[in-house]
């Protein structure tokens, strides 16, 4: 089954080339577009199937040429899991960018121009997760980078613009020190692939250990959006159409994120920065989480709590053990689907409501009772509340922190952590609480009544502005409805998908299966 492998990646770049092809006829694009993405759903069923069920890796080395010269592509439980959430979450998106294309007559995103860039984005999405090598796995943020332009600047607003100007700079940043570190790194080893970097990091000095460590890790922090990395996130999301906001909120911070775990893991298990590590979680917890309170734009304030959320996964990487990297696992893929799920509720509130700023909202739950419900479901989710998933997630990770690190017992500052990440769930469930009692609960008098009150305590960006409103379109909310129904997947079946992210976690604290499988297949053809 190794040939399922590069199909993930080759099956989007090839539908884009086609949704390009017919650009001039709208049904034929989108019916390519979303074939597309259903064949890539079942492509990653499949990969993340045939993994499980074999306890084996899937691996290629691309046109037969062995490392470190080929390109690896490896596909483990964890890269399997990840290819299959963000699957789920790229049709979820298309569906919903469709409904309001038929509903707006694109304005919003223009089919010509979103479709063959989004699918476009999606291959680069799967590259970087399957990459077996660093080199491939900066190409796939490049990837990234170039079709994330084009989609956060979709309609050519003065905001837009402005956004994706300094999306791309800091992305271009990154994209500079991450291209130093492979230079580095293969000058000091003579290979950027995984498996040959993980068997020769050891034999390095530990001063260089730690400067090729340091730089991937600042490289990988700036896409993650880590403390103090993540200034540009909250001003580049929210400028964004809903369909975009949406996928870039549940994904590629996340790339980011598993790049970091990937690393940590395999390359340098014999390197240890978590302390390094535990401090930049909470950092991000608590400023990203501060920022949200203040904010009045319900887009802004879910951005900042992105990044908040983002300390927990780095909690998770830092502790280091495999409780530690299967509830991360586990909240890596709870916190994709629940952040594009609201944000994709935001969508449908701006529409209903011509805006989706608290001092000019209210009565939403009169007025939209299903959206109304569409919120509040992954609003708790998200702030921790139990039974929900994002309960389950934090409990692991806090579990997992007080069985010990890998180093050993936990430390006063692992306790820290655990209570700066209580405190961080604590302040998500009041901001989003906020929201719902400002935008839904109360009525619109009522809230405007406290208007000039709430504009002098919140923070109000230039965009967040009052428009024309506009039906929400059945599948805009079936699409919405669905990610709402899959993130209660998450705590129906949390027991299964546990269990898979400890299978996932035991290979990760074992690099040797990884270099294994990768040294199985040198030379062979996909």
């Amino acid at each position: 089954m190794n040939w399922l492998v590069p199909l993930i990646v080759l099956v989007p770049l090839l539908g884009a080339a086609f949704t390009l092809i017919a650009s001039k006829r709208q049904r034929l694009q989108i019916a390519l577009a979303g074939g597309t993405m259903v064949i890539a759903l079942g492509v990653s069923v499949a990969m993340l199937v045939t993994v499980h069920s074999t306890d084996q890796a899937l691996a290629v080395q691309v046109g037969g040429w062995a490392a470190p010269f080929g390109i690896s592509l490896v596909v483990d439980r964890l890269a399997a899991l990840m290819v299959t959430v963000t699957s789920v979450v790229l049709i979820a998106v298309m569906a919903f960018s469709i409904g309001q294309g038929a509903a707006d007559g694109d304005d919003e995103t223009p089919v010509s121009i979103f479709y063959p860039t989004y699918l476009v984005l999606a291959a680069g999405v799967y590259n970087a997760f399957i990459a077996g090598d660093l080199f491939n796995l900066f190409v796939g943020f490049e990837i990234l980078l170039v079709a994330s332009f084009v989609l956060i600047t979709l309609g050519g607003t003065v905001s837009r613009i402005r956004a994706g100007v300094t999306y791309i700079v800091v992305s271009l940043v990154s994209s500079l020190l991450f291209l130093a570190a492979i230079a580095a790194i293969f000058a000091a080893l003579g290979t950027v692939n995984f498996a040959e970097i993980a068997v020769r990091m050891v034999e390095l000095p530990e001063p260089i250990q730690m400067l090729l460590h340091l730089m991937l890790l600042i490289a990988f922090g700036i896409k993650a959006a880590l403390f103090p990395l993540s200034f540009w996130l909250p001003d580049s999301y929210p400028s964004a159409p809903a369909p975009v906001t949406a996928v870039f909120a549940g994904l590629l911070t996340k790339v980011g994120v598993y790049a970091i775990l990937r690393t940590e893991s395999l390359l340098f298990m014999e390197h240890d920065i978590s302390t390094m590590l535990i401090v930049v979680a909470m950092l991000t917890m608590l400023v990203g989480i501060l920022g949200a309170v203040a904010q009045a734009g319900i887009r802004r304030l879910l951005s900042f709590t992105l990044v908040s959320h983002i300390g927990y996964m780095i909690f998770g990487i830092a502790i280091g053990t495999e409780a530690g990297w299967s509830a991360t696992v586990y909240y890596i893929a709870h916190h994709i689907l629940v952040q594009t799920t609201l944000f994709l509720v935001t969508g449908l509130i701006e529409r209903v409501a011509g805006t989706a700023t608290l001092t000019h909202l209210g009565g939403m739950l009169k007025r939209a009772p299903f959206v109304a419900l569409l919120f509040f479901i992954p609003m708790l989710n998200l702030g921790g509340l139990p039974p929900f998933s994002g309960f389950l997630g934090k409990l692991g990770l806090f579990i997992a922190g007080a069985e010990g690190t890998a180093l050993g017992a936990p430390t006063g500052l692992v306790w820290v952590a655990m209570g700066v990440g209580a405190l961080t769930s604590l302040l998500t469930l009041y901001a989003l609480i906020r929201v719902w009692n400002l935008g839904f609960w109360r009525t619109q008098d009522e809230v405007g009544e406290s208007t000039q009150r709430l504009s002098d305590q919140l923070e109000q960006s230039p965009d967040d502005i009052v428009t024309e409103q506009r039906n929400n379109s059945l599948l805009m909310n079936s699409a919405t409805a669905g990610m709402v129904l899959v993130t209660l997947a998450m705590t129906v079946f949390a027991g299964p998908l546990f269990d898979y992210a400890d299978s996932s976690a035991k290979g990760l604290t074992v690099p040797e299966r990884y270099i294994e499988r990768v040294d199985d297949i040198e030379g062979s053809k996909p």
